[in-house]
């Protein structure tokens, strides 16, 4: 299997599957001199770990990440990063029915079809589970972009057809208070009511929702991205098109910028107190592939979890119609939990282009 790596210079490959006893990873890339913040990586780590609250799977999980490799007294070396965390919690008898059974919208037939076999428990390689070896990385970058004054936040702004206002006048620091304020991370706290009461209905009638996840990078300085086929826009899209259950990628007016005219799209320069801005950002803080300075903004569509807990109909490796009904614990909704993954890709992302820009001393 290939396709376990994302970056050139700060590079991540995973390794692990669902039921495995370990998923675990390596950094190459990572600059020396950095003073780790544990509980920073930890924290998000917690944010992204299954069984956190009614509205995630029931899957418990401590997610507690060992570093083997890449760190002395606290300080990242430059050599590679290697990490691990246990699986503790993995109830693969929960799968034995599905052994030679395709569940609908899953990886199982197109996996078989590959590869000629599959772990069917919980997914194996392709479950989400792989993607805190993602949130593991993010936090280091994120640890290494603050020291440029780059942050990134992301928020729940969508379950089904419940939508989020949010103030955009709020700083980060107030903004980030509010998204951790209640356990499916959208920042406006009435619409989050709704949602919450939503998503327990839905995981009554065992069945499930998508949603969306808003992200901005804010301080990003302008140049990074490399046309014609390493845009920053285009690697984004593919690091959030890589995490489990994606089906869409916007940034920027997205498609609601396809209403509107060129004189109303057109992002004008102005210069203010010395520095070069534009007046609107329909462009997402991205032109031409590359940063302008501005914030960089998109959103990330969720498909409804695929397993849900109803009769469906499909088939097994014999090509024999079956009736599947799904055990085991999933998540009736997944998007209050991708919230940290998206933060995490957007800061790979993020630090690696600022690498391939300069050489970083910390």
């Amino acid at each position: 299997m290939s396709g376990n790596s994302i970056g050139q210079v700060f590079k991540l490959t995973t390794f692990g599957e669902s039921h495995g006893p370990f998923i675990g990873g390596v950094i190459d890339g990572c600059p020396s001199g950095l003073k780790l913040d544990f509980d920073a990586i930890q924290h998000d780590l917690d944010r992204r770990k299954p069984g956190q609250s009614k509205v995630t799977t029931a899957r418990k999980e401590s997610d507690i990440v060992e570093f083997v490799s890449g760190i002395y007294d606290g300080h990242t070396t430059g050599t590679p990063i290697g990490f691990l965390i246990k699986n503790k919690d993995a109830k693969s008898k929960d799968y034995g029915d599905l052994e030679n059974v395709f569940r609908p919208s899953h990886a199982d037939y197109t996996y078989h079809q590959k590869y000629g076999n599959r772990d069917h428990r919980g997914g194996g390689r392709s479950s989400a589970r792989e993607t805190a070896n993602r949130v593991i990385a993010g936090a280091i970058a994120k640890q290494i972009l603050a020291y440029y004054k780059i942050d990134v936040i992301a928020y729940v702004c969508a379950v089904g057809n419940i939508a989020c206002n949010v103030d955009k006048e709020m700083s980060n620091e107030s903004l980030r208070a509010v998204v951790e304020s209640n356990i499916v991370r959208c920042p406006d706290e009435a619409t989050a009511v709704k949602m919450i009461s939503f998503i327990e209905d839905i995981k009554k009638n065992g069945d499930s929702v998508g949603g969306q996840v808003f992200c901005t990078i804010s301080g990003a300085p302008a140049g990074l991205g490399a046309p014609v086929y390493d845009r920053l826009h285009a690697d984004l899209g593919k690091a959030m098109l890589s995490i489990n259950a994606v089906k869409g990628f916007e940034y920027g007016s997205g498609f609601e910028g396809t209403k509107m005219l060129g004189s109303q799209h057109n992002d004008e320069f102005v210069t203010e107190k010395g520095s070069l801005h534009t007046k609107s950002n329909h462009s997402g803080g991205i032109q031409g592939g590359i940063s302008n300075g501005e914030d960089i903004y998109f959103k990330v569509a969720f498909k409804p979890v695929a397993t849900i807990l109803s009769s469906q109909n499909t088939v097994n490796e014999a090509g024999d119609n079956v009736v599947l009904k799904a055990k085991g614990r999933h998540d009736p909704c997944v998007v209050p939990r991708a919230v940290p993954i998206v933060e995490a890709m957007a800061a790979l992302v993020i630090l690696d282009h600022l690498l391939l820009n300069r050489t970083v001393k910390l």
